[in-house]
């Protein structure tokens, strides 16, 4: 009996310092270039959308269980109620103005990524009428990023009244 104790002993001891001298896992690091493009290329993806009218194209940059924090408006939760705002949005559009985006700063670590970007809404000759800024925080889901939040801001001033 007590050579099993001696033995049980000496292995959780084993163990013990096993455990201690292994080195811990390191993170992967992320090639941050690879992620701007690849926000980038969703925000080419929303704005090519949104120009053919396709509130499916845009909607798709959308998690599930997305929130949008737009302006002027209360928060809207889930893709389907983001997609139903985007189709009014583009159903009431007769004036051919369109929007570009612009990485800006990208902050990521594992499987999230924080986007501060500029939007810009030009009118169809390309002359520019507005611009602001937004934020989308994104998880990687499945392998790809996917926003799960986000929220804009316009620089132009607020009407009186609003």
């Amino acid at each position: 009996m007590r050579k099993s104790i001696k033995l049980i002993g000496f292995l959780v001891f084993t163990a013990i310092i096993f455990t201690a001298c292994t080195e811990p896992e390191k993170k992967e690091a992320l090639d941050m270039d690879q992620v701007k493009a690849e926000i980038q290329a969703m925000e080419d993806a929303y704005a090519a959308g949104e120009k053919a009218k396709d509130a499916d194209a845009v909607a798709a940059y959308y998690s599930d269980d997305a929130i949008s924090y737009s302006r002027n408006q209360e928060p809207l939760s889930g893709r389907a109620a983001i997609k139903e705002n985007i189709a009014k949005n583009i159903a009431n559009d007769t004036t051919g103005n369109y929007n570009v985006y612009k990485v800006v700063d990208l902050f990521a670590e594992g499987d999230g990524a924080v986007e501060v970007g500029s939007w810009t809404e030009f009118d169809a000759d390309g002359n520019e009428l507005e611009h602001g800024n937004y934020m989308s925080y994104f998880q990687k889901r499945d392998g790809k990023y996917i926003c799960v939040r986000d929220m804009s801001t316009t620089t132009k001033a607020a009407k009186a009244g609003m």
